[in-house]
């Protein structure tokens, strides 16, 4: 932000000399002025559409939704040609249901004895009256021959003599972890729709002792990660305790991993387990203590770059930050069609072109958007917004550019956006976490919940395994 100098008291009786010094301390006044105000209009006019702020900053007054993607001639809808979806009867329903006419429709005579010369079918898809189902264990003790008495065993779930079995643990859990509801919400559910009217204590408790099944998992997972080829990273807050804490999240197409840490930097990364070990392609949003790890590749995710290049267009309204994102919107759709012709890479006069067209745009950025004169406080020059980026994007070039010569680099980080979304979505619908142990029990449950429905497992029946005590576990990658 410019400071503005203070103003210079003018003489009672100044002269010329005087007289045009005033000026031009008025003129450097006015241009520190207008600086100030452009960029105070910058920053408010910021948002989740335009910069890498989250929608969660914008308020109760959301900006206009607006997509980033660019026509691609197509209609909306099904394709020609493509397969569609609806409901397509079974050959086998589970009852069938005969309705016969009473009477004729034109004399009104009956019909009970008369010939049936056709029928139409028509299946409708319900649900039916659901009740709990109480199963009652008896276990006999029997005497031998010797005179000893033997007991036979319960099975795992009967654990009381009155208990929850494992469907209504893991449709709890379902609640609280996949479908994010308050626990006192979750209760009225299980009442309302199933019949099971579960204590709010019960359910609170569903969370951490799922949790304790999954240390094994959880480190399979960690390890799993660090071993891939190419992961997303992101991070978020959160509140625990009423203190604002850190959801790390690591993941891939096949598998997710959250770390809470009361930090955020590298610190934290170290505690999550995958960055120390990491040897793949990283995928982030240019954050700063990402670069301290140089042991693996870097790839910056583009839609940041979509969102800031738009606001930088808004800004300051001059070309370059549009035909930048057009170039790589372009880049991307090329990648697309390639992969989708089975090829491996771009050509490499494709991929001449691309990096010096974004050389040459970089270049016209720059030269409309000079470093200012003055310096900060380590000599370095300051740069504006506009300086910033353009610095950003020419340093990083071949990170922002990675998913062009590296077809398993995805050109976003959506992948980990999504993940860690839901994790705002959360504290969004059941507030903040009130302790630690909760935190990080919700957050092992949705690393399960999440890598089991990336690899097409139902969601209710890995819980419902790992209240059986058969954890499900993903195919190796």
């Amino acid at each position: 932000m410019a400071e503005v100098p203070p103003i210079v008291p003018v003489p009672a009786d100044p002269t010329v000399e005087q007289l045009l010094v005033l000026l031009a301390e008025r003129d450097r006044l006015i241009e520190r002025l207008v600086e100030r105000i452009t960029q105070l209009e910058a920053r408010v006019g910021r948002n989740s559409q335009n910069s890498s702020q989250p929608p969660s900053s914008d308020g109760f007054v959301k900006p206009p939704p607006r997509s980033l993607r660019r026509p691609s001639g197509r209609k909306p809808g099904k394709g020609d040609g493509e397969r569609g979806f609806r409901l397509e009867s079974r050959p086998d329903p589970d009852e069938v249901r005969l309705h016969q006419p009473r009477a004729c429709r034109r004399c009104g005579v009956g019909l009970a004895g008369a010939a049936v010369v056709g029928e139409e079918r028509r299946q409708v898809f319900d649900l039916p009256a659901i009740r709990v189902r109480v199963i009652e264990h008896r276990a006999q003790r029997r005497i031998c021959a010797c005179g000893a008495v033997t007991t036979a065993a319960f099975p795992t779930e009967a654990t009381a003599p009155t208990c929850y079995g494992p469907g209504v643990a893991a449709l709890g859990v379902y609640l609280l972890g996949r479908q994010h509801l308050p626990v006192q919400r979750a209760a009225e559910c299980l009442a309302d729709c199933f019949g099971v009217p579960v204590s709010t204590g019960y359910l609170a408790g569903l969370l951490p002792a799922a949790a304790d099944r999954l240390t094994d998992f959880c480190a399979r997972i960690r390890v799993e990660l660090a071993d891939a080829e190419v992961v997303g990273f992101d991070e978020t807050g959160g509140r625990v305790s009423a203190q604002l804490w850190w959801i790390h999240v690591a993941c891939s197409d096949r598998r997710t991993l959250y770390h809470l840490d009361p930090r955020r930097g590298q610190t934290a990364m170290q505690a999550a387990g995958v960055l120390p070990a990491f040897t793949g392609t990283a995928v982030h949003d240019g954050w700063t203590p990402y670069r301290r790890y140089s042991e693996f590749t870097h790839a910056l995710c583009n839609a940041h770059h979509l969102r800031e290049l738009a606001g930088m267009a808004e800004a300051t309204g001059q070309h370059w930050p549009t035909a930048l994102a057009d170039l790589l919107v372009e880049a991307h759709v090329a990648v697309h069609d390639a992969t989708a012709l089975g090829h491996r890479r771009l050509p490499d006069a494709l991929l001449a072109d691309l990096r010096a067209r974004y050389d040459r745009l970089i270049a016209e950025g720059q030269r409309l958007n000079p470093p200012p004169p003055r310096t900060g406080k380590r000599g370095h020059p300051k740069l504006g917004p506009a300086a910033s980026l353009l610095s950003r994007l020419q340093t990083h070039r071949d990170d922002v550019l990675r998913f062009t010569v590296d077809f398993r680099v995805p050109f976003d980080n959506n992948q980990a956006e999504r993940d860690i979304r839901m994790i705002k979505l959360q504290q969004k619908i059941s507030g903040c976490w009130r302790s630690e142990s909760g935190a990080r029990a919700f957050l092992a449950v949705r690393s399960y919940l999440s890598t089991a429905t990336k690899n097409g497992k139902p969601a209710i029946d890995a819980l419902r395994g790992l209240f059986t005590g058969n954890v499900w576990l993903p195919a190796p990658t």
